[in-house]
């Protein structure tokens, strides 16, 4: 689909001024999953692009939806590993626009399968300016940020500065000392936590499915959020007592839970 958003985010009143409009292309209902977003160097070391791409696909297994810039670097690999159903990509231009050019082929995939998000209409062209608009955006968008690595003096650390005034929980990667200083500076002034293990970070949002049969499943990303049985119910029907006796979920206190 396409459109102007007519429903009201909570999370965007973090923002100095609520979007409006906010133009979309492609699921809404992603909106309504948990969500975190991931953002860093244009040109990420191998170490960078090994384990933003790692981080990504953990936390997608687990319903969580993944939230960035569609730039190049540690953006689009952050959204390769989400999966293009699984992410949201925000522009810093109008949407019949896909930029970076190099991007292009993946920003389809997401206006396809994922949503794409933008402040500018039609026409608009990315702009300084508008980078720092679709930061901003990114980060209020995520119930944390991740920086995977990041200079002292990048757009990053602009949108690391929307996080800390908006009080969202912020991780990074350990890097070497004389690597991404920007994050290391964060570490150093307690302004962020490390992430030292990427399935025991990921796993602070739930459990991976036991298969990759329901990986993508809406069934599983809404039991994930430990649903009250009603809710399940309401939404899939008779599914919730199948999945009961198969054992992928468990029934408990009228809400329902993964095993």
């Amino acid at each position: 689909m396409t459109g102007i958003l007519d429903q009201h985010i909570l999370a965007l009143e973090s923002m100095r001024k609520y979007p409006d409009p906010l133009f979309y292309r492609g699921d809404l209902s992603l909106l309504e999953r948990p969500k975190v977003s991931v953002v860093g160097t244009r040109r990420p070391s191998a170490y960078t692009r090994q384990y933003t791409y790692d981080l990504a696909r953990a936390l997608s297994r687990r319903g969580v939806c993944i939230v960035s810039g569609a730039a190049m670097g540690v953006d689009a690999i952050a959204h390769q590993g989400a999966g293009a159903d699984n992410t949201i990509a925000v522009m810093a231009n109008g949407l019949d626009i896909r930029y970076p050019a190099v991007n292009a082929s993946m920003i389809a995939g997401i206006e396809q399968s994922g949503l794409v998000l933008s402040q500018f209409p039609d026409g608009q062209r990315a702009a300084n300016w508008g980078f720092v608009v679709r930061n901003e955006l990114v980060v209020a968008l995520g119930d944390i940020l991740i920086v995977t690595e990041a200079d002292e003096n990048s757009g990053s650390m602009r949108s690391v500065e929307y996080a800390l005034k908006m009080e969202k929980p912020i991780y990074v990667l350990p890097h070497p000392l004389d690597a991404s200083r920007g994050t290391n500076r964060l570490l150093a002034r307690g302004e962020a936590r490390p992430i030292y293990d990427v399935e025991v970070f990921a796993g602070m949002f739930g459990v991976a499915p036991a298969t990759t049969a329901i990986a993508r499943d809406d069934f599983f990303y809404l039991c994930q959020t430990h649903p009250t049985l009603d809710e399940v119910v309401s939404a899939f029907g008779d599914r919730v007592y199948e999945a009961e006796l198969s054992g992928e979920v468990r029934i408990e206190n009228g809400r329902v839970r993964l095993n």
